[in-house]
């Protein structure tokens, strides 16, 4: 991973983040697209790679199709014409909380639009894609869902989740994977003419979606049990009984996991839980 160029959307916290200083400490060249650059003030470990010229700090806006452009950019930058390798997606906005609506978040489209500004502007070659979701967003997924997490996704998460599964369609459209209408979000997350913004249906191979249980902020079991433990579960497929699964094991299976062995999950969707 030593010569790989990445650009991480998301990343001043969580998967992005942690995925992030996994990749700088193999030797990758991160670059970060941040509203607030200044996050990382205070950040030891990520000024150390900037020093090093591994971490790149870009300020800018998801939302914002020209700061996306840009970011993409200065991550091909480098002593060689290569492209950018990998795109690691973990858009989430800070969420509120509303006795209505559970938690909300600003605005309600947040992580569909700034998917939709990465696909228009995707360099040719395309990059490889990682993007994060979560389970139980689709009438499928969420019977898998245990019976006493239903109630929290139905209304708590009600709001954030359908911003994903706006995310979720515009992979499938563009990807070619089946998806079932009644799961869209519909115009309000997805925008008219949205179709029209992203690759052709079926044109988008080299992308792949991590779908996590219920999120925590627990240690990586992975790092301390050792590489030869079942620390979490990862299946192509809808896990029974996951409850839960901490964002330390999610960063740890995107990098040792899926990125390392890219060919076995391109253009499949991963469902990882304790």
């Amino acid at each position: 991973m030593e010569s790989l160029k990445v650009l991480v959307i998301g990343g001043s916290r969580n998967i992005g983040y942690y995925s992030a200083v996994r990749l700088l400490a193999l030797g990758a060249t991160v670059t970060f697209l941040l509203r607030s650059p200044q996050v990382f003030d205070q950040d030891d470990t990520i000024q150390a790679y900037i020093k090093e010229g591994k971490a790149r700090l870009i300020q800018g806006d998801a939302l914002v199709k020209s700061d996306v452009c840009r970011a993409w950019s200065e991550a091909q930058l480098g002593d060689d014409t290569r492209p950018v390798d990998f795109l690691i997606f973990t858009v989430g906005g800070t969420p509120g909380f509303s006795l209505t609506k559970g938690l909300t978040i600003t605005p309600p489209n947040l992580v569909t639009q700034s998917l939709i500004n990465v696909l228009e502007t995707l360099p040719s070659p395309h990059p490889k894609i990682i993007t994060i979701s979560s389970t139980g967003l689709t009438q499928a997924s969420h019977k898998s869902v245990p019976l006493p997490l239903k109630p929290l996704y139905s209304y708590i998460l009600a709001a954030p989740h359908k911003d994903k599964c706006g995310a979720e369609e515009v992979i499938a459209h563009s990807a070619g994977w089946e998806w079932d209408a009644r799961d869209s979000p519909g115009d309000d997350i997805l925008g008219a003419g949205w179709t029209s913004r992203v690759p052709n249906a079926g044109e988008l191979k080299s992308i792949a979606v991590i779908r996590p249980a219920l999120l925590t902020d627990g240690k990586c079991r992975a790092d301390v049990e050792g590489k030869e433990s079942n620390a979490y579960r990862v299946k192509a497929e809808d896990l029974e009984c996951g409850y839960s699964v901490s964002r330390k094991d999610v960063a740890h299976f995107l990098v040792e996991g899926m990125m390392r062995h890219w060919q076995e999950w391109e253009g499949k969707c991963a469902r990882i839980a304790y």
